[in-house]
């Protein structure tokens, strides 16, 4: 009786010390994925970005087109800011561009220039926690896409109509994936998803494996449970893959082929997924978010080639 007593107090014990271990690294790498600012930089990026992102990426010069400056409130209370760029002559086409993680509207300047050239309105948020929207976590797309939404409905009511592309970079794709699977206006066209994810989760585990040799189980469940803990959602509610097949806007698939954040598998299995019309386009050369860089020429070609099949390009 002793015997079975003294086992079950150290089965007991060692649940305790799990416990109160997964809890702590769950903390942490919530903290270290997720949470904007540090003790020197109430703004500073995510540390894990510093590990993650390439850290040669510099700041853009601002655009040579008419900018204001927009607002929003989210569901939660957070002021959220954007900026206008209006193209030289009277449009109602449009363009959401939404940049990625670690990032800010500043990392997608050179994709808002491209579209401002061909006639476009953008609109380039800083999603909730970058740039000048308040926020303290990402949600890797999940809340950020309810936050694409009230921008869409900003522009519609400022241009009823507006024929509205989504053009979404790595968290920006899996933003926008997931904006595209709601219920959104007829307005809304197109959407372009750039080296999105099938989920933060898949994604986060995989970087776990890859920097530092550690395995997913058990240390993402407890990332899971204390990411809902923390900010209000569970790291797997970030899955554009599961949400996908809602969407019935067409859809632009492109991806790298040397992406080592979001492997080109994934874009595979949402191209698979996607019950809309839909092209993909591979740069073989490219890796996470860098397709753009790697092979402008084609890139843009795809993009607008596919865009103009839905959007109408005789404004007036």
């Amino acid at each position: 009786m002793k015997n079975k007593q003294s086992i079950v107090g150290v089965l007991l014990l060692f649940f305790i010390l799990l416990s109160a271990g997964g809890a702590y690294i769950g903390d942490y790498f919530v903290d270290f994925a997720l949470k904007r600012g540090n003790a020197d930089d109430p703004l500073a990026i995510p540390a894990a970005c510093q590990k993650i992102l390439d850290p040669n990426v510099k700041p853009q010069a601002d655009l040579d087109f008419r900018k204001e400056i927009w607002q929003e409130i989210s569901f939660d209370g957070l002021k959220l800011t954007a900026s206008h760029f209006s193209p030289k002559e009277k449009s109602d086409k449009w363009v959401v561009v939404v940049h990625g993680y670690g990032r800010s509207q500043n990392s997608v300047l050179d994709i808002a220039n491209q579209y401002l050239k061909n006639g476009y309105h953008v609109l380039m948020p800083d999603l909730r926690a970058s740039g000048e929207s308040e926020g303290i976590y990402l949600s890797m797309g999940y809340f950020e896409s309810d936050d694409v939404k009230l921008w869409i409905d900003q522009i519609v009511q400022s241009d009823p109509k507006a024929d509205i592309v989504l053009h979404g970079v790595s968290m920006g794709a899996a933003t926008v994936i997931q904006t595209a699977s709601k219920p959104l206006p007829d307005n809304v066209k197109v959407v372009i998803e750039d080296c999105g994810y099938t989920s933060a989760y898949t994604m986060f585990s995989l970087q776990l494996k890859k920097l530092y040799g550690l395995p997913a189980f058990p240390i993402m469940d407890f990332v899971n449970v204390l990411c809902r803990i923390k900010t209000g959602y569970y790291l797997s509610d970030a899955n554009p893959l599961a949400v996908i097949h809602k969407n019935r806007i067409p859809m632009l698939f492109i991806h790298g082929g040397k992406d080592e954040l979001a492997p080109f598998s994934m874009m595979l299995q949402l191209y698979e997924a996607a019950n809309c019309e839909k092209e993909k386009l591979e740069i073989a050369e490219a890796g996470h978010a860098d397709a753009r860089k790697a092979n402008p020429v084609d890139y843009y070609k795809h993009v607008f080639s596919f865009i103009d099949r839905y959007v109408d390009n005789n404004d007036g």
